[in-house]
């Protein structure tokens, strides 16, 4: 029976939510960390901790990163989160043939570079993702970076922000971005080193009253 609202008017009926919750049914993808290949000698680990305005861990926030290679190719096909489909697993010769799993659409069979990653905070707010250093990608000025994409909770849009590495700082002087930000503002899109091959980059949502934490820059499309 439908329900009635505060003037014994019906209520159109709605179906009901049966396989929540849909963050962790739907969009988790499988080795979504890996974006190097599986034992790369020059693999690096870049992680960190998503925080709120009031400074504390986001325990369900989603990250997706995307980049370029090393060489500066991009892997994906153009409009895509797809790879190339020449490098895709083979479609399926008949309508009735098993669909690849999602992992080898992805070309995540641990042998090829991704260039794309999507990972979930755990339960301290931390996030990791293993993958190569890129390189500036084709004629772009930017200097080499990851590109991110912030889901949290109190989000009504998702953010976007970019990853750069320490080891270019010549191209940081003329990377467009770079070059129109404060110092201090700049400093929260550079990745610090943390260990051999490791990096650490947090995402700071909102700076908190006290100020202890500046907040991400975070970048407007138009």
């Amino acid at each position: 029976m439908p329900d009635t609202d505060d003037r014994g008017g019906s209520l159109a009926a709605t179906p009901a939510q049966t396989i929540g919750p849909f963050f962790g049914h739907a969009l988790p993808v499988p080795d979504g960390g890996r974006i190097a290949p599986e034992g790369h000698p020059d693999a690096v680990t870049v992680h960190g901790l998503v925080r709120d305005g009031a400074g504390a861990p986001v325990p369900d926030a989603l990250l997706e990163f995307w980049q370029a290679g090393p060489d500066g190719s991009l892997a994906g096909a153009p409009g895509s989160l797809r790879r190339d489909p020449r490098e895709q697993a083979p479609a399926p010769p008949e309508r009735l043939t098993p669909r690849p799993p999602l992992g080898a659409l992805l070309g995540r069979d641990g042998a090829v570079f991704t260039g794309f990653g999507r990972v979930p905070t755990d339960a301290g707010g931390h996030y990791a993702v293993r993958t190569l250093r890129p390189a500036a990608a084709g004629r772009s000025n930017a200097a080499p970076h990851l590109a991110v994409c912030v889901h949290a909770r109190g989000l009504l849009h998702h953010l976007f922000t970019r990853v750069y590495f320490p080891e270019h700082t010549a191209a940081h002087a003329t990377d467009p971005l770079l070059a129109q930000l404060p110092e201090e503002r700049a400093r929260t899109l550079l990745a610090r080193p943390d260990g051999p091959g490791r990096y650490r980059f947090d995402v700071q949502l909102q700076q908190p009253a006290d100020g202890a934490f500046e907040e991400t820059v975070f970048l407007a499309f138009r």
